[in-house]
């Protein structure tokens, strides 16, 4: 087996960096090592409008490193009101990369989510026109759905209707946690792409809960069973164009993640690229890395590969723990914080 790599610079196709303090210690840690991003609008209040997404922007490129070449791809926070000319503006003018629909109250920051399936079609018929994509957390929320199948619920409800209503539009469903999300991108690609995250690769539910309940490792979609890790394990490492590398990093303060009712989110960008490589070294398929990490994302959002590259090479060090946030008292959490991982990026 291969002991070092190089492929083109990775984009990571689903990423949170918060703002503030947080911003500006979250995101050194993806700019280092990725070319793109896409921003996730899930602030407090959310990012709704062309005027609030520029500032983000701004914020998001004065926390960058001096130096960094990393783009952030920003995204509209979609509601019940959403106002389709103002999708479209943001769309022509280059603030909008991508729409994300939360339903509501599906994850953290979700509450102004969509309610009524009904009131964003118009949305999704200018989108579909003007050929942008479509982000989509595809959890049902109704409180009588098991938390472990609310993946093919909604797949069921709300996004096989969806295609067959909007045959044009570009869907990615994001962090596809499940035996049955796998089966539905597949069967619907090109038009449905999906992202898979480093810890739903690597994790099972028993990790999270069988040896005592491990809080850091609770997220949105939750970790599920293991013939689900293993149907995405398969799905990322042999080279299917419709999956792709997204992060789905999220990073919390400790005392909300290990609240009574702890945060949903895994603080996973400062081991990302190192942790995809162990699991595709470990189904003999660094071959398949590069297509996962730099190239089908891309492809699935019509922009081309980055020009840059990295090197990974198999060495072991020592992931930290935890990242200061402002100032001693505040910290976030690190995914896999204090393991040894495998992999590192040496250029």
């Amino acid at each position: 087996m291969a002991e070092r790599i190089t492929i083109r610079k990775p984009d990571d196709w689903h990423l949170h960096v918060r703002d503030g303090a947080m911003l500006r210690a979250a995101l050194p840690f993806t700019a280092a090592n990725f070319g793109r991003a896409i921003i996730m609008p899930n602030l407090l209040p959310p990012v709704l409008t062309v005027k609030e997404a520029i500032a983000y922007r701004d914020r998001v490129v004065a926390a960058l490193p001096e130096g960094s070449t990393f783009q952030p791809l920003m995204t509209c926070y979609l509601t019940d009101a959403t106002d389709p000319d103002d999708v479209e503006t943001g769309f022509r003018e280059g603030v909008f990369t991508a729409v994300k629909m939360y339903p509501a109250n599906a994850t953290t920051n979700s509450a102004y989510g969509v309610t009524d399936f009904q009131r964003i079609r118009q949305v999704l018929a200018r989108m579909e026109k003007i050929g942008m994509t479509f982000l989509i957390h595809g959890e049902e929320a109704d409180p009588e759905i098991d938390v472990f199948d609310r993946e093919a619920v909604f797949i069921e409800r709300r996004l096989t209707p969806m295609l067959k209503d909007f045959p044009g539009l570009r869907i990615v469903l994001e962090h596809v946690s499940s035996r049955e999300g796998v089966d539905f991108v597949r069967a619907h690609a090109p038009q449905l792409g999906g992202t898979i995250t480093p810890y739903h690769l690597m994790l099972t539910r028993t990790d999270w809960l069988g040896y005592g309940n491990r809080p850091y490792m609770y997220c949105m979609p939750v970790i599920k069973r293991r013939e689900d890790r293993d149907a995405l394990r398969k799905a990322a490492t042999q080279g299917e164009s419709n999956f792709f590398l997204g992060t789905d990093s999220a990073p919390h303060p400790v005392t909300k993640k290990l609240a009574t009712v702890g945060a949903a989110g895994l603080f996973n960008s400062p081991v990302a690229i190192e942790s995809y490589a162990q699991v595709f070294a470990e189904e003999n398929a660094l071959d398949k890395l590069e297509a996962f990490a730099s190239l089908n994302g891309p492809k699935h959002y019509r922009l081309p590969p980055n020009a840059e590259s990295i090197t990974l090479e198999k060495t072991v060090w020592t992931a930290p723990e935890e990242v200061k946030v402002n100032g001693p008292e505040e910290r976030a959490l690190i995914h896999r914080g204090g393991e040894q991982i495998q992999w590192k990026v040496v250029a």
